[in-house]
């Protein structure tokens, strides 16, 4: 059971994490999210990963990880978006195509 006073980790899963994925993708009888994943760990129990390439979650069926899962979501999106914004001198130093 979840408790809320146990702490909450959300995090890029590493290969420390290989044999909690595999228990856990085996729970959710799912196959193993591929690098790189962000996981949720709960008192130090990994219960949910998601790849970040795309994918389904995985998550224990039996405790309540749909939050869970909608926090890697949410945190994949946020790493996502600052991925693709852009420094405005980036643009600048980009090569540009020749001009024909």
């Amino acid at each position: 059971m979840l408790h809320t006073y146990e702490p909450l980790t959300v995090r890029r899963a590493h290969a420390g994490d290989s044999a909690a994925l595999a228990a856990l993708a085996a729970l959710d009888s799912a196959p193993i999210p591929q690098a790189p994943a962000l996981v949720a760990e709960v008192g130090g129990r990994l219960l949910a990963a998601l790849p970040l390439a795309g994918g389904p979650a995985v998550a224990d069926p039996f405790l309540p990880t749909a939050e869970l899962v909608a926090l890697l979501r949410l945190r994949a999106q946020q790493l996502e978006a600052g991925r693709r914004r852009q420094h405005p001198l980036r643009r600048l130093l980009r090569p540009r195509p020749a001009a024909v």
